[in-house]
């Protein structure tokens, strides 16, 4: 299945926990050829095989084209992406009670930002009333949390989220299980299966790092449309809105 959403214009003024900001005394660097170390950046290795480079995989791997990432298909699953003033800002796999939220970015040449967007989450979701524990997941170190999130009708409550990142040559891949993939360390095998199996399309232009890499819509799905959905919270894909849907 694939659908979209629009998203109000207002979600973006309300950053969360879920996204990051340089502090207003920070310089950001104007674009990630600025560095001038010589080293590349991550290896397969480090990535423990996945997600994937562009430049490493086959052309025709089989996976929905969203333009900068390239997403596996799960028997069963939902692709949902989020749409704001016909931009493709996010794209979130749902499977069964478990959801995988996927957002791919630019990043420097020389070295990963894995290290600091986790201490940077961490920061975040501490400083909201929340908790988050750094353990060893399949993926490397990984940030299990309980998120202070507020339903549309006002009320506040916590969502249990897992964040993981790979780093990869020049790009960076974030990821956001929630549902039983958060709660169940078994439940969350076959969403890491997609996440493993992502090849991201970064591309040769100079990119700020951190800037989210260039998303559209499946071809198929082009020039469908649907109208605006009401407010929801930040990182509950199971809340369905108005969307379109096509049998995959």
């Amino acid at each position: 299945m694939f659908g979209r959403r629009r998203r109000q214009q207002n979600d973006d003024e309300a950053r969360t926990h879920l996204e990051w900001a340089y502090a207003d005394d920070e310089e950001r660097p104007d674009n990630d050829d600025a560095a001038d170390l010589p080293t590349d950046g991550p290896t397969e290795t480090d990535r423990r095989g996945g997600p994937w480079d562009a430049n490493d995989v086959a052309d025709d791997r089989p996976g929905i084209d969203l333009g900068g990432m390239r997403v596996p298909t799960v028997a069963g699953m939902d692709l949902r992406v989020d749409v704001s003033e016909e931009q493709v800002v996010a794209a979130t796999v749902v499977l069964g009670e478990s959801a995988l939220q996927i957002h791919p970015f630019a990043a420097p040449r020389t070295l990963g930002i894995w290290d600091e967007v986790r201490r940077e989450i961490a920061a975040s979701i501490t400083r909201d009333g929340g908790t988050v524990d750094e353990v060893d997941g399949p993926f490397g170190p990984e940030l299990r949390a309980k998120v202070p999130v507020r339903a549309p009708d006002g009320r506040s409550g916590v969502q249990a989220a897992r964040f993981v990142g790979a780093d990869g040559p020049r790009w960076f891949l974030r990821g956001v299980f929630t549902g039983q993939a958060a709660t169940d360390p078994g439940a969350g095998g076959p969403l890491e299966d997609v996440f493993r199996g992502i090849v991201v399309v970064r591309g040769d232009q100079p990119m700020p790092p951190r800037e989210p890499l260039e998303l559209r819509l499946p071809q198929d799905a082009a020039g469908k449309d649907v109208g605006d959905e009401e407010e929801r919270p930040p990182i509950d894909p199971f809340e369905r809105g108005p969307e379109i849907t096509e049998v995959r």
